[in-house]
């Protein structure tokens, strides 16, 4: 994706929009519901279950549309404040973003807020939630550390094999606490081994509703 890739709106079986990229013949999010699939697989399943009233350092693999981090924005909190920080080495356009039109679907205040926030440094956006949006190659610039929650949304393993490698989820494994978790929406057998060959405790957990059958969250219990 060096140049410059076609990218079209499309709808999502819950009435949301996600992208589709036609060099990759890749969504970024599932056709079955983006909104659905954000609050299940990430926020749900990931930050709302490892969240315990202290702060969070969260940690996103693919900002994309920035759908997963309004949908945490809209449910942080006294009990659940949150320092988001989201890597993402193609930034996509401020009117392709608008074209979405999550603002109908979201608290659009909060998505305002997030899209139009500077890259490349913390913004407050509520009391408990903050935003580090960093344009930055996930597989060789340095990674931020002391993380306790991860959403890997990179596209898929077919798709983009070397996000999914050994030695990228190594550096992954580096940065997590104790106790920290990572959900993604793949769950390949191969995948889950990978992650269980680091260290970490894997569970496959249902997918969203209509969506995927299975997802994957996994722990560093030491």
């Amino acid at each position: 994706m060096n140049n410059k890739p076609h990218i079209i709106v499309e709808p999502t079986a819950d009435g949301s929009a996600t992208l589709f990229v036609k060099e990759l013949d890749e969504h970024y999010h599932s056709v079955k519901g983006a909104i659905t699939e954000s609050q299940h697989i990430y926020r749900d399943s990931a930050f709302l279950h490892r969240s315990d009233g202290t702060p969070i350092r969260l940690l996103e693999v693919g900002f994309g549309t920035g759908l997963n981090a309004v949908v945490t924005a809209m449910v942080a909190d006294e009990q659940h404040p949150v320092h988001y920080i989201s890597l993402e080495k193609y930034p996509l356009e401020a009117q392709l973003l608008t074209t979405l039109a999550h603002d109908a679907i979201v608290d659009p205040t909060l998505l305002r807020a997030i899209h139009d926030s500077q890259w490349n440094t913390p913004i407050p956006i509520t009391p408990y939630f903050t935003i580090e949006k960093r344009i930055s190659d996930y597989l060789v610039d340095p990674l931020p550390q002391s993380i306790d929650v991860v959403y890997f949304d990179a596209f898929a393993p077919d798709k983009q094999p070397e996000m999914w490698t050994p030695k990228a989820f190594a550096r992954l494994y580096d940065c997590l606490n104790i106790g920290a978790v990572l959900t993604t929406y793949c769950a390949k057998g191969e995948i889950r081994r990978l992650l269980s060959s680091l260290g970490l405790t894997v569970e496959r957990l249902s997918g969203p509703k209509n969506g995927k059958r299975e997802i994957l969250r996994a722990t560093r219990e030491k």
